[in-house]
């Protein structure tokens, strides 16, 4: 099946501004792998999204918030959501940066840090031809050391896309604490060193797809963490799923892109929500 899709009409997005960053920025997120942008985001829209998304965070953790969770693809409720995924200048910085028109293909809401191991996301999302995906890292408060804000690793980006197969790994998320050991020990053999995102709220990170990332461990359970991350692939390019996949047969994607306009999500959603075949997908990130 072919994971080229279409992206006319409602479900693409306007990139044609002037341009956002800075040759510097330009120079940093190549060298770096990630670059740090205030993008002057409304911040009553940011408050927004953590007053309608809470409500949707599952009992459990409401019953006890030093539980780790997530929402994922809650831009299908809650067009907040939506909204920061698509805005016009985060759209045009990517553009800037990738050369390429931006294309959103998932959301994730976070109440507080993860404490996740670092990984590259290349494992979990590709583009043929690679280095086509991003991701974008919204501080919905004000993070420190204590509420487990982002841990990453300057110039990690520049590592070979690690497979499955290079770590002599199974194919599959079962094999996935598997996976995350081999990079805390490629973290160990190349001396990365790790950076923290202490970042203000409103500012966004945006990391390269082979960057390696996670959360830092929380020091005060007591505090909250929220964040949203959106995932984009880039135009004129085929998708594919690297954890599910081998060198003789590619897992390909077809990913419903976040449309501009919140018209189109009663649509996406009938898609996306026929029962429980489309709950599986979701969780799968398709």
């Amino acid at each position: 099946m072919s994971a080229r899709q279409d992206t006319s009409s409602d479900t693409a997005v306007d990139t044609t501004t002037a341009e956002i960053l800075s040759s510097a920025q330009e120079q940093e997120f190549r060298d770096r792998g990630f670059l740090v942008v205030n993008f002057d985001l409304d911040a009553d829209l940011l408050e927004r999204i953590k007053t309608r998304v809470y409500p949707y965070y599952p009992e459990e953790f409401r019953q006890n918030p030093a539980l780790s969770t997530r929402l994922q693809d809650i831009w299908l409720t809650v067009d907040e959501v939506r909204q920061l995924a698509v805005n016009p200048q985060i759209l045009g910085a990517l553009q800037q940066l990738f050369g390429r028109t931006p294309l959103p293909f998932q959301t994730l809401n976070f109440p507080v840090g993860t404490a996740q191991l670092a990984h590259s996301d290349t494992i979990h999302f590709n583009s043929i031809p690679s280095g086509y995906m991003a991701g974008v890292w919204v501080a919905l408060e004000d993070m420190d050391e204590a509420n487990g804000p982002l841990i990453y690793y300057p110039g990690s980006h520049r590592l070979p896309e690690y497979s499955m197969q290079d770590f002599g790994l199974g194919n599959g998320y079962e094999y996935y604490k598997d996976y995350e050991r081999c990079v805390q020990n490629l973290i160990r053999e190349q001396g990365l060193e790790p950076h923290y995102g202490l970042l203000r709220k409103g500012e966004a990170l945006i990391w390269h797809a082979n960057l390696l990332h996670g959360g830092a461990p929380r020091r005060d359970p007591a505090r909250t963490r929220h964040s949203q991350v959106t995932h984009y692939f880039f135009e004129d390019c085929r998708y594919c799923t690297p954890m599910m996949s081998s060198e003789d047969s590619i897992h390909f994607r077809d990913p419903i892109w976040i449309p501009r306009s919140a018209a189109a999500v009663p649509r996406l959603r009938r898609r996306l929500s026929p029962g429980l075949p489309g709950r599986i997908l979701r969780k799968l990130g398709f």
